[in-house]
């Protein structure tokens, strides 16, 4: 693989590092900087012209500095003649706003795709996106991964029988019975009311937990109020513990809070999104790594093979 370079922004520098560590190539040298008023600068320190290009970079908190940063690095990357970029972008922000949910609201998530294909990006790897149909958005072809091998594979180490999948919303229905038929587990979902952003409220739980193990599986985790009242209705309801798997630990606001208060025995996350001091500190709070399935995705693209091979 002579003709790949891995370069990788600032948001998530240690699964750049892991990705770099599985392929058994070096992290691509690059410089990011600030003018005194904020201004972004970037610059390439190695040649690129004819060198096929992943750039590492998940737009998570601070999500407009980190978005700023990557569409700068594709236009760099660009105008420095790499013969292909491909902009590898484990956590999607900007992708909850995916649909006009109001009258005077804006499309987020097809805002944001616009401006990485203007920018010169020629394909996105991608992981979990908050809903399918964000692929579309885009007018460069957009690989989508799955965190749901490592997640299962944990869930089956950690677990025997007598488990319970549990969505936590109606939206995520499909995703908890997928779970469910490949953990040989029942099914269960929470009847969730939503008033405004970042404001939840559990009202009932359609299905049998009783003397069981709850799995609470969701894409993302914010700031937990779902979750902790999730949490709090299913134990209400006789389970035996409760534990949540997420993909992306967003993790803002009162969360690592709410999740110390709450019925949750564990939260389990993958590294997509770097933990902060604090969420580390949580003992509840633990943490998968999918940059191995991040890089064989990274090998298939460059070799031209199925990346579906690996959900099979």
């Amino acid at each position: 693989m002579d003709e790949l370079s891995i370069f990788s922004g600032s948001s998530n520098p240690d699964f750049a590092a892991k990705v770099c560590e599985y392929l058994a190539k070096p992290l691509g040298k690059l410089t990011v900087s600030n003018f005194s008023d904020g201004e972004t600068q970037v610059e390439i320190l190695e040649n690129v012209r004819r060198q096929e290009v992943f750039l590492i970079q998940s737009t998570c908190k601070p999500v407009n500095d980190n978005l700023i940063e990557l569409l700068l690095l594709i236009d760099a990357f660009k105008r420095s003649s790499a013969s292909k970029i491909t902009a590898v972008i484990p956590y999607y922000g900007y992708a909850r706003q995916d649909k006009k949910v109001a009258p005077r609201v804006p499309i987020s998530a097809k805002l944001v795709a616009d401006l990485l294909c203007n920018a010169g990006v020629d394909r996105v790897i991608t992981m979990d996106l908050h809903s399918g149909q964000i692929q579309g958005f885009f007018d460069v072809p957009v690989d989508n991964l799955y965190a749901a091998p490592v997640i299962i594979e944990s869930i089956k180490s950690s677990f025997s029988d007598g488990l319970v999948v549990v969505s936590p919303d109606a939206g995520g229905v499909e995703r908890a019975r997928a779970y469910a038929k490949r953990l040989n587990a029942s099914l269960a979902i929470i009847d969730k009311r939503r008033s405004a952003p970042n404001k939840a409220k559990a009202m009932a739980l359609i299905g049998d937990v009783k003397d069981k193990i709850a799995i609470v599986l969701d894409d993302m985790v914010d700031t937990a109020g779902t979750l902790s009242q999730a949490s709090r209705v299913i134990k209400e309801n006789g389970a035996k513990a409760v534990h949540a798997y997420c993909t992306h630990s967003v993790l803002s606001g009162p969360a690592i809070e709410r999740i110390n208060k709450s019925a949750l025995s564990s939260l389990v996350a993958t590294d997509t999104i770097p933990l902060s001091k604090e969420a580390k500190e949580c003992e509840k709070i633990k943490t998968l790594s999918v940059a191995k399935l991040v890089s064989e995705a990274i090998i298939r693209s460059y070799r031209g093979d199925s990346v579906n091979s690996l959900f099979v």
